[in-house]
């Protein structure tokens, strides 16, 4: 199924756009910050040049749908809430630090994932680190249920790290989705 997700998002705090090259230098800040990105699957970006190579071939040309996080009536992103081609729909975010602990991250992915239903999605998964709670506490608050965990070994970074799948199903009977528990043989649930 093709995503058709709107391009423009606004929530009461927030409004949710296309990601363009103009936003390199206020994602910079939130890419090479090594707390921000402790749990995302890359290393921090060292130099503005390579933040803006990461926004122009994740954020602008890379697949599925990447939206710039800015504050309403503000045009520069404090982080960004992205969700992935099939066939897992995987929600993905991030938020500058001084942002935290106001439920942003909460109010942008329930945006994103209130316009995945209405285009159809039967349903969105979520993943994070065990080391990372606060990434599950979005994914609880937002609607997404636990389903299982699994054990990878990361790259670029090379770490071995225990996942914890979450989904949220718009539709009747959605099985849970698969993908990680058949690619993975250390896999179980737990008990959270």
């Amino acid at each position: 199924m093709t995503m058709n997700l709107s391009r423009e998002l606004e929530t009461p705090r927030l409004r949710l756009r296309p990601f363009a090259l103009r936003d390199a230098e206020p994602m910079y800040a939130l890419l090479r910050d090594p707390v921000v990105n402790t749990f995302l699957p890359w290393f921090p970006a060292q130099t503005l040049a390579e933040a803006e190579e990461m926004l122009r071939s994740r954020c602008i040309g890379g697949p599925g749908v990447h939206y710039a996080v800015c504050l309403r009536g503000e045009d520069a992103p404090i982080g960004y809430v992205s969700l992935a081609e099939g066939p897992a729909y995987d929600l993905g975010y991030g938020l500058a630090r001084a942002h935290w602990g106001q439920g942003i991250t909460s109010e942008a992915a329930a945006a994103v994932l209130a316009e995945a239903r209405r285009a159809g999605l039967a349903f969105v998964t979520a993943t994070h680190d065990v080391h990372n709670p606060a990434s599950g506490g979005v994914m609880r608050k937002i609607g997404m249920t636990y389903r299982y965990s699994y054990v990878e070994r990361v790259q670029p970074k090379d770490q071995i790290v225990t996942f914890r799948l979450w989904q949220i199903d718009f539709a009747p009977e959605v099985p849970t989705y698969p993908g990680y528990w058949n690619t993975y043989p250390d896999h179980f649930v737990e008990e959270l």
